[in-house]
Parts: C-alpha cells; structure tokens; sequence
C-alpha cells in the first residue's frame, strides 16, 4: 500500500527533465481550460513544473529547453563575493587555474563592472 508520501516521492522524481510530449500535453490542457492542480493530478506531475512550463510558453512562444545562461558570470560572481579584495588579475588566473576557464583580466574587470561590481 502506498502513502501519500511515497506517492509524491515518486511522481517528483530526482528533477527530471520532461519530455517534449509531456509539455506539448500541459499546454494542450492548459489550452482546454484546464486549472494547474487539475493538469497536475490528470498528469501525474507535480504543479511547479506546470506553472512554469506554461508561464515558458506564454513568455517565449515555446516548450523548448532553452540554453543555461552564462555559467561563467556565476563563477565569477561568487568568486568575488567570497573575497572581495582581491584585483581582476588574480581572480582571471584563478579561474583559469581552479576552473580551467580562459578569460582576459579586461574581461574580468568589463564583467565585473556590469554586474555592479566597482573599483
């Protein structure tokens, strides 16, 4: 017998990606007048991936997976974030020795700049 617990264990998985049907079908119900809980419980999925799947489609026209956005500013933001003393020299070669990521210390210094990061 399952409980309520491992029956949402098992629909939520360990983050899956879903497939291109599945997203077709969210938005087919969506367009059928359909609440997110009632697609949902009709699809066996959990009710974040729903609202954001058609919040994607209301937004960019599709259901694609788009790219992951520049990992890199990321890395760069934390690392300046752990210290925030350190020049754009030192951390352009600390990234390229930790991370293996080529970067210029301009590039660094012009990255920094538009993330707000000033002097």
């Amino acid at each position: 017998m399952q409980t309520a617990f491992t029956n949402i264990c098992e629909r939520m998985g360990c983050s899956q990606e879903l497939s291109e049907f599945k997203r077709g079908t969210v938005i087919g119900c969506h367009l059928c007048n359909k609440s997110n809980c009632e697609i949902s419980l009709l699809l066996n999925i959990p009710r974040s991936p729903v609202s954001g799947i058609i919040t994607k489609w209301k937004q960019l026209g599709t259901t694609a997976t788009q790219p992951q956005n520049e990992r890199g500013q990321r890395i760069l933001k934390c690392t300046v974030c752990r210290s925030r003393q350190l020049s754009a020299e030192s951390i352009a070669k600390d990234l390229q020795i930790s991370r293996g990521l080529h970067i210029s210390t301009a590039r660094v210094h012009r990255e920094l700049r538009g993330m707000g990061f000033h002097g």
